[in-house]
């Protein structure tokens, strides 16, 4: 049986870091404990400073929710799943609440974020075989739509995204796996695991990448490392920007990024994965695909990851570059030096990248 939630207790690692509430108006109000105001962190610095005191959130982007809380709920694939769960439960989604949501995802979200109190959905073994977890996702996909729901939900870890995706463990580690989407060609694992490879090959910070049975293509979790939890906000999140419509520029992403790391190192991490991903064509490059990780006390940009070929919002990065969704050199260089970025830096990353792309022979410049 499903228990709506008034109240929800946030936690990290088994501490305590605040309660969310439901306001009349549908909006969530947060408040920090006392003990986690005197030895922790800002959640999430430009809206949840670290303070006494009631704080509401927006009505939107996120239906109420804070964006830091957001991050933790499912996207797309996963909120397919939950919707058939519940109503195979006799529970109505559309009357569901954001605090009643995070109590499903209860400890199985990405980063770091825990609610209590926490609603169990999904029951069953469990089932790790890749291939026989790829045919339940066609049956869902497809017209039997007679999968095993309630193993992919347990399997998905509220992870975000459209692409169907199951959590596993290889040699102790999390691992994140992808299944082809509907619309994805036969080989999008087979190119997405090049992508990364391109990544590492032209700098960007990148998790280890794996082709499991020479075609799902996997990717070891930065938010994890063995029973550690990191936490994580995306860029979305942090600024309040949707992911469904354009929403951010790269100028806006790379002051957020040196106002939240205070390091001109991390802006130019974010410089790089802008022009790789211009140079490359990966026009997916919304505001929930680019994160930070809370590491040591300090803040810093996540490695990349949903590097893909695609045509984005109508053929146009839904992240723009100087306000274009078709960029030019100059757009980028524009980008760099409004965030006191060096231009002779910013071309030098530019041609590096270039030549090393030209040379794998990966796309016709």
């Amino acid at each position: 049986m499903f228990n709506p939630i008034d109240i929800l207790k946030v936690s990290m690692e088994g501490k305590s870091v605040g309660r969310l509430a439901m306001a009349p108006d549908r909006r969530c109000v947060f408040e920090y404990d006392a003990a986690w105001i005197e030895s922790g962190f800002s959640i999430s610095p430009f809206y949840l400073p670290l303070r006494s005191g009631v704080f509401t959130a927006r009505p939107g982007p996120f239906e109420g929710l804070f964006g830091v809380f957001n991050d933790s709920l499912p996207d797309g694939w996963g909120n397919l799943l939950l919707d058939r769960l519940l109503f195979r439960q006799g529970v109505r989604p559309g009357f569901l609440s954001q605090l009643d949501r995070l109590s499903i995802v209860g400890s199985s979200g990405m980063g770091a974020l825990t609610y209590l109190p926490e609603n169990l959905l999904g029951t069953g073994g469990d089932q790790s075989d890749l291939n026989y977890l790829s045919g339940e996702v066609e049956k869902i996909l497809g017209e039997e739509n007679s999968g095993d729901f309630d193993l992919l939900f347990r399997k998905n870890g509220s992870s975000g995204g459209a692409r169907p995706k199951v959590m596993i463990r290889v040699d102790g580690e999390h691992w994140l796996v992808k299944f082809r989407s509907a619309h994805d060609p036969a080989d999008i694992g087979a190119i997405e695991y090049q992508y990364s490879l391109d990544a590492k090959k032209c700098g960007i910070e990148m998790p280890e990448t794996r082709l499991f049975e020479g075609k799902y293509f996997g990717v070891r979790r930065f938010d994890r490392d063995g029973d550690t939890r990191y936490h994580m906000h995306t860029a979305g999140g942090l600024l309040y920007a949707s992911h469904r419509l354009p929403s951010l520029d790269y100028t806006d992403l790379m002051k957020a990024t040196l106002v939240l790391t205070r390091n001109m190192e991390e802006v130019s991490k974010v410089f790089r994965l802008m022009v790789f991903n211009v140079l490359k064509g990966n026009k997916d490059d919304h505001a929930k695909n680019f994160s930070f990780l809370f590491k040591d006390g300090t803040w810093g940009l996540s490695p990349g990851y949903d590097l893909v070929p695609s045509d984005g919002f109508n053929g146009n990065h839904c992240t723009t570059i100087n306000g274009k969704g078709n960029p030019d050199l100059n757009d980028m260089l524009t980008v760099a030096e409004n965030v006191g970025f060096l231009k002779k830096r910013a071309l030098s990353i530019h041609e590096e990248l270039s030549a090393i792309l030209r040379q794998l022979h990966s796309f016709d410049l």
